[in-house]
């Protein structure tokens, strides 16, 4: 995993890789527009007026929901990820924190309508994720979702199926989430598939 600092680095050139895998159909980001497509579409039909953007990056998606009137809280670990994000939420409230360590002090007893979390969550280890979600579970208002895009597999076999034809490319400091092992914590999840090597999970409050 990069550290804040390899993010800082990887800033300004981030959404260009990430455009570039997803249009060659290539792990990791193959299918990422479709993923921050069915995201945007879900927080919208469900009349969302708070979203917490865990992972917030450069505000890719949450742009398109903050220019829809909608109020954004973003979270990141990275100052440069941040300052770009600013440059396109200029009201937004955004909070440079390690989500690693949980969420963070200013939010405490805050509750929101959607909370999202995209190509973030698999920076968390297989036996930190159960404990974060259900965090973030606590933080949703009633009927309220929350929304992980991300490389997402529905088994573990195709999980490694996928390592095996990526080959070298493939990031071993990163545990992608595998559905089948996260409804043994949380067994009303749902996965909306986008990709060979991505999808959403939806979890209800």
């Amino acid at each position: 995993m990069l550290s804040d600092r390899g993010f800082d680095l990887w800033a300004n050139g981030y959404d260009g890789d990430v455009q570039l895998s997803d249009e060659t159909d290539t792990y990791p980001f193959a299918g990422y527009r479709r993923v921050l497509g069915d995201i945007y579409a879900r927080v919208r039909e469900g009349g969302a007026r708070r979203v917490l953007d865990v992972g917030i990056g450069t505000a890719t998606l949450s742009k398109r929901l903050y220019d829809d009137g909608i109020e954004v809280t973003g979270i990141d670990f990275s100052s440069e990820m941040l300052a770009i994000a600013r440059r396109k939420l200029p009201d937004a409230r955004l909070i440079q924190h390690d989500f690693s360590q949980g969420l963070p002090a200013e939010i405490a007893g805050e509750k929101f309508d959607f909370i999202i979390c995209t190509y973030a969550i698999h920076h968390l280890t297989d036996a930190q994720k159960p404990g974060f979600i259900r965090e973030l579970l606590s933080c949703l208002k009633p009927g309220g979702e929350l929304l992980l895009g991300d490389v997402a597999f529905a088994t573990a076999a195709e999980r490694d199926a996928c390592r095996a034809d990526t080959g070298d490319a493939w990031d071993g400091d990163e545990e992608y989430i595998v559905v089948e092992q996260l409804a043994q914590a949380f067994p009303g999840i749902r996965f909306i598939r986008e990709s060979y090597c991505s999808g959403v999970c939806v979890l209800g409050a």
